[in-house]
């Protein structure tokens, strides 16, 4: 008997049926390197064979639903399921980490709920065979996000999926074992965990959503406990202090009074303590197909948006790549699935991206003495944000931030990270149809489905940094 077999003869009833070799099409033998090397080959063209073994992953004979077999064996449901987890270090070090806020995203049109993070698991595993972990908080609660998240985060990639509450209303997430506090807790800590060591984390449709709200309140906690300092240690003249607190005094006073302002003239936010300055109701629903288009810089004098924040973003846009805006050049037209009643206001990304730099220009001559003092958190924060591209209906703009890159760069290495948000469902195809309700997405499919395969490059550049 193989040191494998022997091992999983010796395994707990409840987890008999887990595989502890990564692996489901080349049977434990995916790892980090054959997953990139797969994804790479993926992108290559939109026509080459699948270079994986012949093996389905959904037949009529089985079901492609979470906990009902390999691959989709490893759902974290319960303290114990974790612990376990933990103790074999190669399943999650080699695995895409789902995170799910809410049993399904929303009705198709067909009536269907559509559970979408199937979606993400049968894409990573038919074209790299990458397996994938669940993390259904909204069935088993949140764990502590300081065990959670080095966890999550040390793997190749944390996909925080979408749900079908809404940010704006707490109460829509009633019933669930993790409140929208919760979430904001786990999102808050994704977003301050980038790291040389971290995974791409990618936040989708309500992950995006809660990841904006996320910025708005790490720079109101920044802010907030600069102000309340009355010394920094190590601070010796102060100087330092005195300059974090001019620039937060700064941040403070424009995000008091920034006006989130619809197309129509609508002022639905006064402020970033308004429930809706991160996230407001969209103009119109948007299910289905959306071309994108390149993000254009609004009319800040219309719009009664500041200059500076305007300026800020184009500077980013300029100085960073964000995978998404550089594929737009290149494709004659990218279409993707759309499935959301809210969007992210363009007003707070571009305040969030603008204070970000603004904190990050001004620790930059303080870094060490930081380091060493309470405010070290500070120095994982955001370097700034990229709006990169809108979606319209006809000639109307409807979401002008339909996606966003989130840019990390390192104090000493001058090295840039970059994790990525988005409005629309790269995971879905058209349809907006759940794997395994749908007929099985073939590997030539997959190759020319615009979703698919952007969602595949996310994977293929952040695995890089």
């Amino acid at each position: 008997m193989s040191a494998i077999n022997h091992q999983v003869s010796h395994l707990p009833v409840a987890f008999s049926n887990w595989r502890l070799q990564p692996g489901f099409l080349n049977e434990g033998n995916s790892d980090f390197e054959s997953v990139h090397v797969l994804i790479g080959q993926f992108l290559a063209d939109r026509h080459s064979p699948d270079p994986l073994p012949d093996r389905f992953l959904l037949t009529e004979n089985t079901k492609f639903e979470w906990g009902c077999g390999k691959p989709l064996e490893k759902v974290i449901n319960s303290q114990a399921d974790l612990e376990f987890l933990m103790r074999h270090p190669v399943l999650f070090r080699n695995a895409i980490a789902i995170i799910e806020p809410w049993e399904h995203v929303g009705c198709n049109p067909r009536g269907e709920n559509v559970r979408a993070s199937l979606n993400v698991a049968y894409i990573a595993q038919k074209i790299a065979d990458c397996d994938s972990i669940l993390f259904p908080l909204w069935s088993s609660g949140l764990f502590d996000p300081k065990v959670l998240v080095p966890l999550i985060t040390s793997g190749l990639a944390v996909v925080v999926e979408g749900g079908d509450p809404s940010v704006r209303d707490a109460s829509t997430f009633d019933g669930a074992q993790c409140s929208l506090n919760d979430l904001h807790c786990i999102v808050e800590d994704l977003l301050i965990s980038r790291s040389p060591t971290s995974a791409v984390a990618l936040f989708i449709c309500l992950g995006h959503q809660l990841a904006a709200q996320g910025h708005i309140n790490l720079i109101k906690r920044a802010v907030q406990q600069v102000l309340d300092l009355d010394t920094l240690a190590g601070d010796r003249d102060g100087k330092a202090l005195k300059v974090l607190k001019r620039v937060c005094q700064h941040i403070q006073t424009v995000g008091t009074s920034l006006k989130i302002t619809k197309r129509n003239g609508h002022i639905i936010a006064e402020g970033w303590d308004h429930p809706e300055f991160a996230v407001g109701p969209n103009e119109h629903k948007e299910v289905g197909d959306r071309q994108l288009h390149h993000y254009q810089s609004p009319d800040g004098e219309a719009l009664g948006i500041p200059e500076d924040l305007i300026r800020a973003h184009e500077i980013t846009a300029d100085e960073y790549e964000g995978v998404i805006d550089t594929t737009l050049k290149y494709e004659r037209e990218v279409n993707i699935a759309m499935f959301h009643s809210d969007e992210v206001n363009e007003e707070a990304i571009l305040f969030a991206n603008w204070a970000y730099r603004s904190l990050h220009d001004a620790i930059i001559p303080y870094r060490s003495t930081l380091a060493g003092s309470s405010l070290a958190w500070l120095l994982k924060l955001p370097d700034a944000i990229e709006i990169l591209c809108s979606t319209t209906i006809g000639d109307e703009i409807v979401t002008e931030c339909s996606a966003t890159c989130v840019i990390y760069k390192d104090f000493e290495s001058k090295q840039i990270r970059r994790s990525f948000t988005c409005q629309f469902h790269p995971e879905l195809l058209s349809d907006l149809r759940t794997v395994g309700v749908s007929e099985p997405l073939t590997y030539a499919r997959l190759k020319t489905d615009d979703g698919a395969r952007l969602f595949a490059r996310l994977l293929y550049e952040g695995m890089q940094e």
